[in-house]
């Protein structure tokens, strides 16, 4: 059962696990879309590298990726506000950080995106090239997230996410791993050299701006007021937790096959782990690995063009608030969303300028710019959810308990050393 409230049909809260796993979507979403194909050449170095030594930091950063996104989750459902309106409360200089990152990331990211997606197909169909390959997933991405309501880009996303599940797990079954090796992975050790690929596995993967888009995917499909805080938790869970499987899988690979190999570091390493598949196993191996790896890539695409579009429409609407007005998930209904002016502009923004980049290599300055902005999001998260969740800007059965702040403030210190540690090597 579901009513209208603003443009959103909102849903009746689910009673029993059947009619809870058929509402299961926002926490997909946005763990598939946090998990690109960078994400996965980082998990197969650290497997060729270690073998399954830092499976463990696979799980510990899952159950940091499920802190986060339910602190974002239950701030909109508690609140009744969007996290835009929650930042807007800390000062206007979060509101300036925020729309200069999402301009300049929204540009960089949008070539990145296009071009990942547009490797595997290359690998698969080699009469056309990456550029044009990647033009053509940008604009397939755009007419879906242009055209369609939330329920049809959550459907694409959902059988996406089947895909690369499969394919992935498939092949590390394929590659017949020893499972005493990787029962022991998950016992926590750190090798030497290991501490910077263990901070990259347990903060990189799955942990971007997309993150806080959750709140925004959760409004969409209709759950509102606190009374959908145990369905929000066991949807984020699940999302994250198979996005952990999945990585998990990718590691099993990348230790089986390419243990002690130097390897590429940028999305081409990919394509090398699927000839390295069509050599030891034969072309049928290949190919469903590269259709994955396409999955990963695109539901990345599409979930970005979706979500951080949300995000970008609600801080326009944000930004234009009056000094002291009132903000409710109501005003968002009208003046944000998917049938915004703004979100439609972000979304020509993601798609069409970008294209310049995949004829050019990245401008240096750019690049320095987007790389800083990008270190500082995730610790900006932490670090806001943490204050505002702790406060009376929302009611008590919203705030965190000990186990929330433990973990947020476990992810602000990783996050900020992170942050630390990539502007070092950016300015060095």
């Amino acid at each position: 059962m579901s009513h209208k409230v603003g443009h959103e049909d909102v849903t009746d809260v689910p009673v029993g696990w059947r009619a809870k796993l058929r509402q299961i979507g926002p926490g997909i979403m946005a763990a598939a879309t946090g998990v690109g194909a960078g994400d996965l050449v980082a998990t197969m170095v650290a497997g060729s590298r270690f073998g399954y030594v830092l499976l463990w930091a696979v799980v510990v950063g899952t159950i940091f990726k499920i802190a986060l996104a339910e602190a974002v989750g239950r701030w909109h459902l508690a609140s009744g506000q969007t996290i835009l309106a929650g930042w807007r409360t800390l000062g206007r200089w979060v509101l300036v950080y925020f729309g200069a990152y999402a301009v300049v990331w929204g540009f960089v990211y949008g070539a990145t995106a296009m071009s990942a997606s547009g490797l595997p197909l290359n690998a698969l169909m080699p009469g056309l090239s990456v550029r044009y390959w990647a033009i053509i997933c940008g604009i397939v991405g755009f007419l879906l997230v242009w055209f369609s309501r939330y329920a049809v880009v959550e459907k694409v996303m959902t059988v996406l996410v089947g895909i690369m599940f499969v394919t992935v797990v498939g092949t590390a079954i394929l590659v017949t791993p020893n499972l005493l090796d990787t029962l022991s992975g998950f016992v926590p050790r750190l090798p030497s050299g290991s501490f910077v690929y263990v901070l990259g596995l347990i903060g990189g993967v799955g942990g971007t701006i997309t993150m806080a888009a959750y709140g925004y995917w959760t409004m969409a499909k209709g759950w509102r007021s606190s009374r959908w805080l145990s369905m929000m938790r066991l949807d984020n869970a699940v999302g994250y937790v198979t996005t952990g499987i999945f990585v998990v899988a990718m590691l099993v690979v990348g230790s089986e096959l390419l243990l002690g190999q130097q390897i590429v570091d940028d999305d081409e390493g990919l394509l090398m782990l699927g000839d390295i598949l069509a050599a030891d196993y034969g072309q049928w191996a290949r190919i469903p690995f590269l259709i994955g790896f396409f999955a990963v890539a695109f539901s990345s695409l599409v979930g970005v063009w979706n979500g951080v579009s949300l995000l970008f429409a609600d801080w326009w609407r944000t930004w234009r608030l009056p000094a002291g007005a009132t903000d409710t998930g109501e005003d968002y209904d009208r003046k944000a969303g998917v049938r915004s002016p703004v979100f439609r502009g972000y979304v020509l923004w993601l798609t069409f300028p970008p294209m310049a980049l995949l004829f050019l290599d990245k401008p240096f300055q750019l690049t320095v710019t987007y790389g800083v902005l990008g270190a500082l999001f995730m610790p900006f998260l932490a670090g806001t959810l943490l204050v505002l969740l702790n406060t009376r800007r929302v009611p008590g059965e919203g705030r965190s308990g000990w186990v929330s702040n433990t973990l947020l403030t476990l992810c602000l210190a990783l996050f900020a050393y992170l942050a630390i540690d990539e502007l070092i090597g950016l300015f060095s």
